[in-house]
């Protein structure tokens, strides 16, 4: 199919379709939702730019799948599985960025899963450089059911960044001690000029227990060894530990991955391939298949925002693939790890908005039944910030109006009682994603919201983020709320961009 030339579809759709209106004191302008009353119509409208989305293939919506990303003189390189579209079987495609605000996306693919074959489906993988050419390692998964192995790790090169050849006949095969030949994927690539090797790592399972397995490559692909098994887990029943990334951090390393249709977790170590200690989570389970990258300044963890099938849902976020979504790597004193909003994403926001209410300090008291208060409207594009402290054991946060009735609010709740951040339907009855968070009453804590279109990043500062997906809510109030807890917001402030 001919796509439309990059986001000339998109644009000209917005530009006759919107009205401008205020945006409270600082004259900030946003569009008019006021006609777009299904969440259909307003996911239609967005122009996503900080969380990007590829640019449609006529009227078809392609998705970003798990990231690969890389970064080199300034270029933030983000690889991603592209999910529909022009793409076929998951292809690699490839945009870039300079700041995680703005992005540049490639037309033409990376690289192009098979007819037939080995790599009939494109699976994740990892660039790394060595002795001046770019390696792309990545995970073949043959479509036929009569083959011996599901998938392979596989390899193709390239001069420059954007394109790359497939090396036919490269590849590594499950080694015979797992017992079995399907799942073994996702290959993460480290190059050490001091051994001038490369260090793969490869997430697999052996006797129905999800493993990280190691490989050691020669710069020239001439010879490749199995070390073994570097990380087994024991933190869940899951299937698989998706997408695994090995980093340093200060005095620490750290291993990164998605546990299958779970969260994002972490282990770390003082060597670079373990032993690592116990896992922990770090994001919910709508911030999927994240890897780090960095610039030799930050560290970040580039993933992607799960959607819904269908925006009308008010039951689950469960579908593959989604928008960008990038997140500063914080270390903490003790050796844990926080996600926090990039400074430029910060930055972007500077034209601020008259709350609701007038006031920057709000307090809310509630019993058994939930009480709200209204704060700000819901922007397409928006920062909301401040303060809370609480002095009981319920919940308390902030609520989204999702159709004028109070049993369908979309709710980001922090519940001290339970130890959890969530995000939930249908006032609180619908669980959709939660991280974990220990806070203490009486104490001070500061919170940052960041929303484009329907996704959105809740932070408690320091202390944890959860990825949320809100369909149908922009142009309507945004609300705080307590339920079992009195609670106090204060040093309020909402911007737009």
């Amino acid at each position: 199919m001919k796509r439309i030339p990059k986001r000339l579809y998109g644009i000209l759709c917005l530009s006759m379709s919107f009205l401008l209106c205020s945006c409270g004191q600082s004259g900030a302008k946003d569009k008019d939702f006021s006609e777009l009353t299904t969440p259909g119509s307003q996911e239609e409208a967005y122009e996503y730019r900080t969380f990007f989305l590829p640019a449609k293939d006529g009227p078809i919506q392609p998705y970003v799948g798990d990231t690969m990303p890389y970064y080199e003189d300034g270029v933030y390189y983000i690889y991603y599985l592209k999910e529909g579209g022009d793409s076929y079987n998951h292809s690699i495609y490839l945009t870039t960025t300079k700041d995680f605000v703005t992005y540049t996306e490639q037309d033409e693919v990376v690289i192009e899963a098979s007819d037939t074959g080995q790599d009939a489906w494109i699976g994740t993988g990892s660039v790394v450089k060595a002795d001046g050419k770019y390696y792309f390692f990545y995970t073949g998964h043959a479509d036929s059911a009569d083959v011996e192995y599901k998938e392979k790790i596989m390899v193709a090169e390239g001069d420059d960044l954007t394109a790359f050849h497939k090396i036919p006949g490269w590849e590594i095969t499950p080694p015979d001690d797992l017992g079995q030949k399907n799942d073994f994927r996702d290959p993460q690539a480290y190059y050490d000029p001091d051994t001038d090797t490369i260090s793969l790592t490869i997430t697999a399972s052996k006797d129905n227990v999800a493993r990280i397995l190691k490989y050691t490559v020669s710069s020239d692909l001439q010879e490749t060894n199995y070390d073994g098994i570097i990380f087994t887990n024991t933190a869940g029943d899951f299937w698989n530990l998706e997408c695994s990334d090995t980093f340093k951090l200060g005095d620490k390393w750290y291993l990164t991955y998605s546990a299958q249709d779970d969260t994002l977790w972490y282990a770390s170590a003082d060597e670079p391939f373990g032993p690592y200690s116990e896992a922990k989570r770090l994001e919910g389970k709508l911030f999927y298949a994240a890897k780090h990258v960095e610039d030799g300044e930050n560290a970040y963890m580039a993933g992607w925002a799960r959607r819904s099938e269908s925006p009308a849902s008010t039951r689950s976020v469960s579908a593959w693939a989604g928008n960008l979504v990038v997140q500063k790597l914080v270390q903490k004193e003790n050796g844990d790890l926080a996600l926090a909003p990039a400074d430029t994403v910060m930055q972007q926001f500077q034209n601020k908005c008259k709350l609701l209410s007038g006031d920057t300090q709000m307090s809310v008291e509630a019993g058994d039944t939930y009480q709200y208060t209204n704060v700000c409207t819901c922007y397409e594009r928006f920062l909301l910030k401040g303060n809370f402290t609480y002095s009981g054991s319920g919940s308390i946060g902030i609520c989204f109006d999702y159709n004028g009735e109070t049993d369908k609010y979309k709710l980001i709740s922090i519940c001290p009682d339970d130890n959890i951040l969530q995000l939930s339907f249908n006032e609180g009855t619908t669980p959709i994603a939660e991280t974990e968070i220990h806070l203490e009453p009486g104490k001070d804590y500061a919170f940052t919201y960041v929303q484009e279109g329907s996704v959105g990043v809740f932070y408690i500062d320091g202390m944890a983020a959860l990825t949320v997906r809100l369909y149908g809510v922009s142009g309507k109030p945004v609300r705080l709320f307590a339920r079992n807890n009195s609670v106090t917001f204060s040093a309020l402030e909402q911007y737009s961009n």
